[in-house]
């Protein structure tokens, strides 16, 4: 070893400070990527920037440390990036019926709580014998989801599922006021949806007719849940469409971190109050992308 180290013109002790070196490397990338595969069980297509946030909390206490780049370059190296699936169009809004239609109350609206401005949508949801629809309401100060319903139908059953149990579960009580924002579907409009909104005191919104913004982040919702927690797969029954459902949006909420709510989980921000996270609601095109 002497003499093959004096032909690079290194010394026994480099050398063997080098080998230690790589070999502690790759004892760290190693647990680096079993890190990155245990948060994957339970979010799939968690990307980099998250993954690193989620990395902090775990990589310090074995004294390692990385940067995004340095993720970047690994997770490319093992092939562990996250490809974006192609979308598919189902339509889910029907606004062509007789039912009274709202106004938007949301315009430039300054949220400084949870319970504030709750946002709905419905996606589909595809399962070997055709499709579910999955109806969320969605807390738009904290991101979280206070309301769901995986319903075989386009009927109003599912949303006003989903709205009994964001009236149940939210902790809103009628306490200050609140704006539920929708699009101007039958299902939002329908008498029956439009009475428990009303009989709750809850302020109905809804987005001007062909302004897809102006419910943007109540679809940016459905894109997360669909393509971060592979909703977007074709489930073999509904019951397994229902649980994956369950267990997607109980992830979500506790432990999905967003950049726009300083990292936070969905569930510490809707705990927050007095303006903490503080933010006006946008619907221009540049600014819908707020999670």
């Amino acid at each position: 070893m002497k003499v093959i180290c004096g032909l690079f013109g290194k010394t026994r002790q480099a050398y063997y400070k080098a080998k230690r070196a790589a070999e502690q490397l790759v004892l760290q990338q190693a647990l680096i990527i079993k890190a990155v595969e245990e948060i994957r069980s339970s979010m799939p297509r968690v990307g980099t920037r998250k993954l690193k946030y989620l990395l902090e909390s775990v990589l310090p206490q074995h004294g390692i440390q990385i940067g995004r780049d340095q993720l970047f370059d690994l997770l490319r190296d093992q092939g562990l990036l996250v490809r974006r699936p192609r979308k598919r169009k189902v339509i889910t809004t029907h606004s062509d019926h007789p039912f009274k239609k709202y106004p938007n109350l949301t315009d430039s609206l300054e949220l400084r709580g949870a319970n504030q401005l709750w946002v709905s949508d419905i996606t589909y949801v595809e399962v070997k014998e055709g499709f579910a629809y999955l109806s969320l309401i969605t807390d738009a100060y904290s991101r979280k989801v206070v309301g769901f319903e995986l319903h075989p139908t386009l009927s109003a059953q599912g949303p006003l599922l989903a709205l009994h149990m964001a009236l149940r579960e939210s902790g809103w009580q009628q306490k200050g006021t609140l704006i539920h924002h929708s699009d101007r579907g039958l299902q939002y409009c329908c008498k029956a949806y439009t009475q428990l909104l009303e009989q709750a005191g809850v302020s109905i919104s809804m987005s001007r007719k062909g302004d897809p913004y102006e419910n943007a982040l109540a679809e940016r919702m459905n894109g997360i849940l669909k393509s971060e927690f592979l909703l977007n797969r074709i489930f073999q029954s509904y019951e397994q469409a229902q649980q994956a459902v369950q267990r997607a949006i109980a992830t979500y909420n506790s432990r999905w971190p967003h950049g726009s709510l300083y990292f936070l989980t969905p569930e510490q921000a809707h705990g927050t109050e007095g303006g903490i996270l503080q933010k006006k609601w946008k619907s221009k095109p540049l600014e819908a992308k707020v999670f």
